[in-house]
């Protein structure tokens, strides 16, 4: 939401002066790092909720399969993923939608929940699951270049019955 702000602009009689700077005291930094220590804590540095839509897999052999998923689309939302969360309903997930194809590299930095991830090409074909252990900061790569990644909770791709040579629908992208 932008905020505008009415100012009178007319011209004021003197020049303000400019404020002198103050010096913070040592003892307000500290409070102030503690502060934002305790809010990490707390839960309320948490990853922010992304658009999320709803995403069709089509299984070899079976019905297709519906996902809920948030779309990570920039540098920041896919860098920030799915840090700090505390939980993910299964059937929920996080896709990261890439310019071009790549090899890609994941690991769980600050990721509590642990995570199933599918490494996905431009055409939809799910290439390969890997799954991720919480905090583990041992990069999981793909094993050839790829368009998207798809994180869900781990096992999920097992219990709805999706393997690779699976195709995610990819209208909208």
């Amino acid at each position: 939401m932008n905020c505008v702000c009415a100012r009178n602009l007319s011209m004021p009689s003197k020049p303000a002066k400019p404020a002198k700077p103050r010096a913070v005291s040592p003892a307000a930094l500290l409070l102030f790092n503690l502060l934002g220590c305790a809010l990490w804590l707390n839960g309320a540095c948490e990853s922010k909720t992304l658009a999320a839509q709803d995403l069709t897999i089509e299984r070899k052999g079976g019905e297709p399969v519906i996902l809920r998923a948030e779309i990570a689309r920039s540098a920041d939302e896919r860098g920030r993923g799915l840090m700090f969360r505390k939980s993910l309903d299964d059937g929920h997930g996080m896709l990261f939608v890439f310019d071009r194809d790549q090899i890609m590299s994941f690991y769980m930095k600050n990721t509590y929940i642990p995570l199933s991830i599918a490494f996905i090409s431009s055409d939809g074909t799910i290439m390969e699951i890997r799954n991720m252990r919480p905090l583990d900061e041992t990069t999981v790569q793909s094993s050839r270049s790829v368009r998207y990644a798809l994180e869900t909770p781990q096992g999920w791709f097992d219990r709805a019955g999706i393997t690779t040579g699976d195709r995610l629908l990819l209208s909208g992208f």
